[in-house]
């Protein structure tokens, strides 16, 4: 009788399969090597390409490259190579001031909205929305069309004044959800100002979350520098920028030299890669972020 049946109790589960670790995708770090080594090159342009980017030399027009002209010249015998680095100089210039105009106009209106009384905040979010219909490209025209001659600062200006919008409402948003905090009330019960509550206490909780914004804004303001200079509205062709080069290429086309748009186009669409790579990079670290919180 006790042969026949076993005697059973509790058994153990069997050992679950160790879980597969997610595989994240790590830093960008070649996109950081290239654009770091772009940028510094344009920066100390002077010590390896000492030649002047605005000379015509009409005697080596539209020349392929060579010994003699590493990137060759453009159809007016300016040299392609001392362009590049000179250029880019301007061009990252644009892109970098752009994108801190319109963080600080972002950051600054975002706040007061957040911090208004609602028929105000209302107010401001109808005027920032109507603002944001408004085409960026546009914009940039008209106001740049109110200020005159473009320079390369008045170009970053109203490029930066046209792209502050998504900056401006999502600090709003992380405004409105720390305006009532603990800390919030206890400094503004010790007399603190809205620009001191700004920097002290709001901007270290909303930055990570518009940081990837404002690095984005440098790849947008670079890309419309060069396509305003591409459609003629932009800077003045003895002005070297990358979008200037890019604006000669009907008659590179035309002359069939290939090297004055692929080097300079080349050149420009690298960097707004990289640009774009440690964006997203910055974005997704910001969702994995919240997400563990």
């Amino acid at each position: 009788m006790n042969g026949a049946f076993e005697r059973v109790g509790i058994r153990p589960l069997p050992p679950e399969p160790a879980a597969k670790p997610q595989r994240r995708r790590g830093a960008p770090v070649l996109s950081a090597v290239l654009l770091s080594a772009i940028a510094a090159g344009c920066l100390a342009c002077g010590l390896f390409a000492a030649k002047d980017p605005s000379y015509m030399d009409l005697e080596h027009c539209a020349v392929p490259p060579g010994n003699a002209f590493w990137f060759g010249t453009d159809t007016m015998g300016r040299d392609i190579f001392s362009m590049i680095w000179h250029g880019g100089r301007l061009s990252l210039f644009i892109g970098v001031t752009a994108a801190a105009v319109s963080t600080v106009l972002g950051v600054v209106f975002g706040a007061v909205s957040g911090c208004a009384p609602g028929w105000l905040d209302a107010a401001l979010m109808r005027l920032t929305e109507i603002w944001l219909s408004v085409p960026s490209l546009l914009l940039t025209v008209l106001l740049q069309a109110a200020l005159g001659r473009a320079s390369p600062l008045s170009l970053a200006l109203v490029i930066g004044a046209s792209d502050w919008t998504a900056i401006a409402k999502v600090v709003r948003t992380e405004v409105r959800q720390l305006r009532n905090s603990e800390y919030i009330l206890a400094a503004k019960s010790m007399g603190g100002g809205f620009f001191y509550l700004l920097r002290r206490h709001l901007a270290p909780n909303f930055i990570p979350s518009i940081l990837f914004m404002v690095v984005m804004n440098v790849r947008t303001a670079i890309a419309a520098e060069s396509t305003l200079s591409f459609m003629g509205l932009g800077l003045p062709l003895e002005t070297v920028t990358w979008g200037s080069m890019l604006s000669l290429s009907e008659k590179a086309l035309l002359s069939g030299a290939w090297w004055i748009i692929l080097i300079p186009g080349g050149f420009l669409t690298v960097t707004l890669l990289c640009v774009t790579s440690l964006g997203d990079y910055l974005r997704k670290s910001a969702s994995r972020r919240e997400r563990n919180l």
